[in-house]
């Protein structure tokens, strides 16, 4: 369940940014009640994920997943593209995460 629990406070945290963009400074209140819900979802769900998963390992997986996601929603949404060294960066990052589930025992599989 903890898994689940991460990926929704992923999920949410993704959209809460992606309407962060959209709400244009808070000045459009649509996307600006996307955030807060979205944020409140986030940080709810990833306390849920603390229960099992440590809070580091939980973290990592966090940012390094919404970091990807955030970064295709910039590049369909948005048009921005990232350049080389980004998306060597985002790629190391995926690397650590996936390092961290195969190789470390603070975690039960």
């Amino acid at each position: 369940m903890a898994y689940l629990y991460l990926a929704i406070a992923i999920v949410a945290e993704v959209m809460a940014t992606s309407a962060l963009k959209a709400s244009a400074e808070f000045t459009k209140l649509f996307p600006s009640v996307i955030v807060a819900i979205g944020f409140g979802l986030a940080l709810y769900f990833m306390t849920l994920t603390l229960r099992t998963i440590p809070l580091g390992i939980t973290y990592a997986v966090w940012s390094g997943v919404g970091l990807v996601l955030i970064a295709l929603v910039g590049f369909f949404l948005y048009k921005e593209t990232p350049d080389v060294p980004a998306i060597i960066g985002m790629s190391l990052i995926i690397c650590g995460v996936v390092i961290i589930h195969v190789f470390s025992k603070t975690i039960s599989h």
